[in-house]
């Protein structure tokens, strides 16, 4: 396949494939952080908080099973270092999710509300795209570098399933799917889900879709000869990533990274068709407009700082079992149950109407 596709076009194809599962999952699966943390705060629903379980139990058991079959080298993805920056994890996640808060949805989400017609999501696309390169390579980089690239705690560069394996004992890949499975067997073990069966399903799809980006990039990878990274889906940087793309394709090629976002605006947009909710949005009031881009600048700087986003960390850095997946996670939830409360109760300069 190589002979025949270049291999950015190739690892482009590979996320625009899991990117298209994505989207549909967000369309007609509504899948969604967001949502989920509304939901669970204010609905009296877990319903997608378990779907977001299922996805993480699915996306663990398959990575894992690519390590058992030496499918996937998990020393060459990003989340698994030698060193790990919890104030990094904690700030950058709290930031990302009071962002989340401020503007209404992640960066995923906001790629999957663009495709049904939202044009308020282009504004946060673009606005966290641009300031996610602002603080990776930008004016911000040399202070985020300064404050928490140089400084880390030493730790077991297998995650969590190498840390209990290295105290008891047994296969690195045993353990990661048996914490896979136990993360799944919770996550459906409810009523709200057993009554929602779709919700397993479409849980399980985002799961797969962030197995397939490691094993195809992994392929290309050991297959290849661009020394291409091994990664998986997230939505922060490759926003940026994919603006900087159509804006001067002849000085950058494809990637990964611009090919899950296509993806998940192809799978949202026919998501949308498919249930006819396709409809033009646009913002009425500026303070609204004015609240998301604030929330849309936050995202782009915390999950630079964090390593990932909602997607980033929430699925792809917890399928590996990064240990900084959950402190990022659970950092996220809180600071968008703080920017849910400041909203609702309406205090400050983002009173709302």
């Amino acid at each position: 396949m190589l002979d025949v596709l270049s291999e950015p076009l190739l690892a482009a194809l590979i996320g625009g494939f899991g990117g298209l599962l994505l989207g549909l999952a967000a369309r007609l699966g509504r899948f969604c952080t967001m949502g989920a943390i509304e939901d669970i705060l204010y609905g009296n629903s877990a319903l997608r908080l378990r779907m977001w379980g299922i996805a993480i139990g699915v996306a663990t058991i398959g990575s894992f099973a690519l390590m058992a079959t030496s499918l996937l080298d998990p020393s060459q993805t990003i989340y698994l270092r030698d060193t790990w920056n919890p104030l990094a994890s904690v700030l950058g996640g709290l930031l990302f999710g009071y962002g989340m808060a401020l503007a209404g949805t992640c960066g995923f989400g906001a790629l999957a509300r663009f495709g049904g017609g939202d044009l308020r999501s282009f504004v946060i696309i673009l606005v966290m795209g641009i300031s996610a390169y602002i603080t990776l390579s930008g004016p911000l980089a040399q202070l985020r570098i300064l404050l928490f690239e140089n400084y880390g705690l030493s730790v077991n560069p297998s995650g969590i399933a190498g840390s209990i394996s290295q105290a008891t004992g047994g296969a690195v890949w045993l353990y990661g799917m048996v914490i896979g499975t136990a993360i799944l067997a919770f996550s459906c073990a409810s009523s709200e889900v057993r009554r929602a069966p779709a919700s397993v399903l479409w849980g399980a799809l985002v799961g797969l879709a962030v197995v397939s980006g490691w094993a195809g990039t992994y392929w290309i990878a050991t297959k290849g000869f661009d020394a291409l990274p091994v990664e998986s889906h997230t939505f922060a940087s490759p926003l940026g990533e994919t603006v900087l793309y159509l804006m001067t394709s002849s000085g950058g090629g494809l990637s990964f990274g611009i090919g899950s976002v296509t993806g998940v605006l192809a799978g949202a947009l026919t998501g949308s068709l498919f249930k006819g909710h396709f409809r033009w949005e646009a913002c009425e009031d500026p303070r609204e407009l004015r609240r998301q881009i604030l929330g849309a600048l936050a995202m782009g700087v915390g999950a630079v700082v964090a390593f990932g986003c909602t997607i980033g960390q929430g699925i792809s850095a917890f399928s590996v079992l990064s240990i900084s997946a959950p402190v990022t996670f659970a950092a996220i939830f809180a600071g968008a149950a703080i920017g849910l409360a400041q909203l609702i109760t309406g205090f400050g300069i983002l009173r709302q109407p």
